[in-house]
This record gives structure tokens, sequence and C-alpha cells, in this order.
């Protein structure tokens, strides 16, 4: 069993950059792929970013490719997610996420874990 708890949320104005965290129980950090994912009012849930086992892989959607950057520390059962630039489109709730399948199936939402997601609102 994994928990995650994310921090980091708040409120910023347009260009403005957040860094949300997300630490984790358990002791087998390494073993999961993690991601970011978000959900603004009435929308489906969105990837947002996913990282490998080692942190040498990395992936973004084209909406936050440029301005996001997600990283994992192993040793702290940690993973981050820096937005910058951001804009008021990016406001929602973020939610990271493990999961012990392909990196690709976190990319598509197909996780084990979820955490309970820190609100992001973006002032224009």
């Amino acid at each position: 069993q994994v928990q995650l708890v994310e921090s980091g949320g708040g409120l910023v104005q347009a260009g403005g950059s957040l860094r949300l965290s997300c630490a984790a129980s358990g002791r087998t950090f390494s073993d999961y792929v993690l991601g970011w994912f978000r959900q603004a009012p009435g929308k489906e849930r969105e990837f947002v970013a996913a990282i490998g086992r080692s942190g040498s892989t990395t992936y973004y959607p084209d909406s936050v490719k440029g301005r996001f950057t997600i990283s994992r520390d192993n040793a702290k059962n940690t993973v981050y997610l820096q937005m910058n630039s951001l804009k008021p489109e990016d406001t929602a709730v973020y939610y990271c996420a493990a999961g012990r399948g392909t990196f690709w199936s976190m990319v598509n939402g197909d996780s084990d874990y979820w955490g309970q997601g820190t609100q992001v609102t973006v002032s224009s």
C-alpha cells in the first residue's frame, strides 16, 4: 500500500510559478512510475507529466511542455512538479499518481495509487 500526499498548491497570478510536492509512504518508492494529473471543474482528468522509475525518462503533453518540469527524489520518496509561466487555464486540482505498470500506462492514466489532490488557482 502506498499513500500519496500532495502539497504546494495555492493562488498565483498569471506568469507566476508554483512547485508541487507529493510525499509517498512505503519503502519501494523507486518501483513506481510517477505522474501528475489535473482536473478542472466540469472537465475530465488530464495528464500533466510522468517520470520513470530512475528519473531519466519524462513526458509532457503539449499544453505544459516547456513550462512544467517533473522530478523525483527516490531517497526522499517525493515527486515534484515545478510549474512556471502559469496561465489561468492551468487552474485545477492537481493529483499525483504512482503505478507499478509501464511508463506509457501511466501516461494513459492507469495508476495504482492516487493522492487526494491540491488546488492550484491562477488569476488573470
